[in-house]
């Protein structure tokens, strides 16, 4: 389903933000055009390099590299009517609708967001710490690095 955004989906906020994430460093992210920005707290829980065949055909690349945090966290400064929403407002990937930039992904019923981290402006302080789901990566990619890798989704 394409749609556009649902009322629920992120936060628009232009003030600086108050609440629990006051001290947290905030990254800048964007997409490629630069018509969508985001603003998301350096307190990523979790960061993996994706290799199912959904992250793949939804980067037009090998595998996405994420990472994980509360939805709450993440906000759209600029650009909300711009996002193009592809799935549930709980499960779904989040892009430009003007350039097609994958932005980021609602996942785990709709708590939580993947972060692509291509659309990061700012460097995150965390590091993708694993592969996943390699038993359906591109056969034609050979994974080089020495991170852990699991068949399917690790915790």
């Amino acid at each position: 389903m394409i749609s556009p955004v649902p009322g629920g989906l992120v936060r628009m906020r232009t003030e600086v933000s108050s609440g629990s994430d006051a001290g947290s460093r905030m990254l800048v992210g964007k997409c490629g055009c630069g018509t969508v920005r985001y603003r998301v707290a350096d307190a990523f829980l979790y960061a993996a390099n994706c290799h199912c065949s959904r992250c793949r055909a939804a980067t037009g690349s090998a595998f996405k590299p994420f990472a994980g945090i509360e939805r709450k966290k993440l906000e759209i400064t600029d650009g909300l009517d711009a996002l193009l929403v592809f799935g549930e407002e709980d499960l779904n990937d989040t892009r430009c609708r003007a350039c097609g930039s994958l932005l980021f992904s609602v996942v785990r019923d709709g708590a939580y967001v993947h972060v692509a981290m291509g659309s990061l402006a700012d460097a995150p302080s965390i590091r993708p710490t694993k592969h996943i789901f390699v038993g359906s990566k591109a056969p034609w990619f050979e994974i080089t690095d020495n991170l852990p890798q699991f068949e399917e989704l690790a915790t």
